[in-house]
C-alpha cells in the first residue's frame, strides 16, 4: 500500500514553489478566518508498528459471535479465500468511475462479467452495476417503472422493513402514493388484498421472496395479478437462494432487485454492500447507473464500452429520473469473483445446505417449544413462538458467544447458512434449553 503514503516533505515544498506559495496556509488564504477551525490538536504521528497495535486493541473490544443465527438481510457466509486475494489487489481496490472508456478496458470488462452473471443468476435480460444496496435497487426499481398515468405503486408488507423504509422515502420525493399490503395469517402477503389494491393507476408491485419472515411468496400468483392490471412486478430475491429456487426470470418479473452482500462481502458492520439490479430488455433505457456493453475496436479487437452511463451527470438533477452516480465497481468485483470461483453447482451446494441446515435448526427449536409460526415453505430464515422473554434468551444465549434470531413480530426470526453445521446447531440448542431451563 505504498502508493497511499503522502508525499515527501521536499514534494511539498516542490509543489507549493510550483505555486508560488511558501506554506499550506496560503492556499487557504481566501477562507475568512472567523470560519477557520485553527489547530486541530492532533497528537503526534505513530510508527506502523504503533498503529498496528493500536488497531489490534481497539479490535480485541469488538464482541465476535462464534455462533450466528441470525440474518433477517445481511447473513454470514463462507468467502473462500481467492476472493479477497483478488479483490485487495491495489489496482482493484482505487478502481473509480471510468470516465475515459478507452483507457478503463479493465474496469470495463469487470463490470461487464458481472453484468453478464447477474443476468445468468436471475434469468433476466439486462442488468446495471450502479446501485448502493438492496434497498436502494428495490426504491430505484419502483420510481423506474412510473409512467404518466400509472403513479401508484403497491408494496408487500411482507418485505424487510428497512427496504419498506427506504422506498417510502424514496416515493415521498416525488409524490408518489405507496400502498402497503399486509401479511396473511401464513406470513404471506395476502393475496386477496394485494389483488384489491392493484388497480388502473398502479405502476408497480414489489414482493420480497423470500420474504423477510422467510416464507417463500407465490410469485406466479403475484406476478399475474401485476400483469392482469397492467402494471409491472417487482421481485426482491435473495441471490443465494437462486441456487435452488426458480429465478426471477422465470416467474415473469419485469424486474428483480437483492442485496448482494451474500456473494462474497463481508457483515462489515453494514456495509459496503451491493444493489443487484436486473430488467427485462422493454425496461433497459430506464436503468438508473451504468450499463457496460462488449463490442470491437478499430482494429477488430474485443473492446468494451459505457453503452448506458449515468444521465444524471449529464442533465440538471431536478429533471434526473435518478441520482445513482457511482458504479460499485469494487463490491461488483467480489461478487463476480464470488461467483466465477463457486460456479453454478457450488452456488447450488450452498444453497442446499442454507436450507437443510435451518430445517434441522426448526425441527430442533420445535423439540424445544419454539413453534414455526407458518407451514408455508422457507429458504433459510423462518419465524417462530418463543417460550421465554425474547430479549432475555438473546442476551443469555449472547454471554455464551451465540447471536440468537431476531426477536421480531411477536416471535425470533432464525436463520442458518452453510457455516452453521449440525454440530454448531446442536451446541447451541443445548445452550438454549439451558437458558430456558427446560
Amino acid at each position: 500500500m505504498g502508493s497511499y503514503l503522502p508525499e515527501t516533505r521536499e514534494g511539498r515544498a516542490d509543489m507549493l514553489a510550483s505555486l508560488g506559495l511558501t506554506g499550506p496556509d496560503e492556499l487557504y488564504s481566501v477562507v475568512p478566518e472567523e470560519v477557520r477551525c485553527g489547530s486541530l490538536n492532533l497528537p503526534e504521528g505513530l510508527s506502523e508498528l504503533e498503529v498496528v497495535g493500536r488497531m489490534e486493541a481497539l479490535a480485541s473490544e469488538n464482541v465476535r459471535f462464534g455462533t450466528v443465527l441470525r440474518g433477517a438481510g445481511a447473513y454470514r457466509h463462507h468467502i473462500p479465500a481467492i476472493v479477497r486475494t483478488i479483490t485487495s489487489k491495489e489496482e482493484f481496490l482505487t478502481a473509480y468511475t471510468p470516465y475515459q472508456a478507452e483507457i478503463s478496458q479493465g474496469v470495463l470488462q469487470s463490470i461487464f462479467e458481472y453484468q453478464t452473471q447477474v443476468c445468468e443468476l436471475t434469468g433476466m435480460d439486462v442488468s446495471n452495476a450502479s446501485v448502493y444496496d438492496g434497498a436502494t435497487a428495490a426504491a430505484e426499481a419502483v420510481l423506474m417503472c412510473l409512467e404518466r398515468k400509472r403513479g401508484q405503486v403497491v408494496v408487500a408488507e411482507t418485505i424487510n422493513p428497512d427496504v419498506m423504509t427506504v422506498i417510502k422515502t424514496y416515493c415521498a420525493s416525488r409524490n408518489v402514493p405507496v400502498v402497503s399490503v399486509p401479511a396473511a395469517s401464513d406470513l404471506g402477503v395476502d393475496l386477496d388484498a394485494l389483488r384489491a389494491a392493484v388497480g388502473p393507476t398502479t405502476a408497480a408491485v414489489y414482493v420480497q421472496s423470500p420474504n423477510y419472515l422467510g416464507v417463500i411468496e407465490d410469485m406466479d400468483a403475484v406476478v399475474a395479478i401485476a400483469h392482469e392490471a397492467g402494471a409491472k412486478a417487482i421481485m426482491g430475491f435473495n441471490p443465494i437462494s437462486l441456487g435452488i429456487l426458480r429465478t426471477p426470470g422465470e416467474y415473469g418479473a419485469d424486474a428483480a432487485v437483492g442485496e448482494g452482500q451474500p456473494l462474497g462481502l463481508p457483515l462489515g458492520f453494514g456495509g459496503p454492500y451491493l444493489g443487484i439490479m436486473a430488467t427485462t430488455k422493454a425496461l433497459m433505457r430506464k436503468l438508473p447507473g451504468r450499463i457496460v456493453g462488449e463490442t470491437t475496436d478499430a482494429e477488430g479487437r474485443r473492446a468494451f464500452v459505457l453503452t448506458l452511463q449515468a444521465r444524471e451527470q449529464h442533465i440538471r438533477r431536478e429533471k434526473a429520473s435518478s441520482n445513482i452516480c457511482s458504479n460499485e465497481a469494487l463490491c461488483a468485483m467480489t461478487a463476480s469473483v464470488y461467483l466465477a470461483t463457486v460456479g453454478p453447482e457450488g452456488l447450488a451446494q450452498a444453497a442446499r445446505l442454507c436450507a437443510g441446515h435451518a430445517h434441522y435448526l426448526a425441527d430442533s427449536l420445535a423439540e424445544l417449544g419454539f413453534v414455526c409460526k407458518s407451514n408455508r415453505a422457507f429458504f433459510n430464515e423462518f419465524l417462530t413462538t418463543c417460550p421465554v422473554d425474547a430479549d432475555q434468551l438473546v442476551s443469555a444465549l449472547a454471554k455464551r458467544g451465540i447471536l440468537a434470531g431476531l426477536p421480531t413480530h411477536g416471535g425470533i426470526l432464525w436463520c442458518a447458512t452453510e457455516l452453521n453445521t449440525r454440530a454448531d446447531i446442536d451446541r447451541a440448542v443445548c445452550a438454549i434449553k439451558e437458558v430456558c431451563d427446560l
